[in-house]
């Protein structure tokens, strides 16, 4: 028979994740709002993709995914010229990262006050 640990040894921990969804599908995530901030840093799509180790294409389906199941758009793209195109978050795409990481450092909270009292 194995020996039991002492169980006031062991340190559980609670994990979750956390997204918002819509009826169509996902609308925002971890990698959703890492992928909007890299826009917004870059100024490029492409730019954030690599950042990512993402395809451009990839990116831009996650963009067109956010885009169609919001009310509002989040991610403009500018057409190139002269100096080239790029893209910028619009107003709502930037509420968004700042209502999600809201949302998640609340989460996390209760994730570590959970993780704390849980023993078994």
């Amino acid at each position: 028979m194995a020996k039991k640990k002492d169980s006031s040894k062991i340190k559980y921990q609670v994990q979750g994740r956390i997204w918002v969804e819509t009826p169509e599908g996902a609308l925002l995530g971890n990698g959703r709002i890492e992928l909007l901030m890299n826009v917004q840093k870059y100024g490029s799509i492409t730019k954030a993709a690599k950042a990512m180790k993402m395809s451009y294409r990839q990116a831009w389906e996650l963009i067109e995914s956010m885009n169609s199941h919001s009310n509002k758009i989040f991610v403009v793209s500018h057409a190139g010229g002269k100096h080239g195109g790029g893209a910028s978050l619009t107003e709502t795409g930037e509420e968004a990262i700042r209502k999600f990481l809201d949302i998640k450092r609340k989460f996390e909270k209760f994730i570590a006050a959970e993780s704390k009292k849980f023993k078994l």
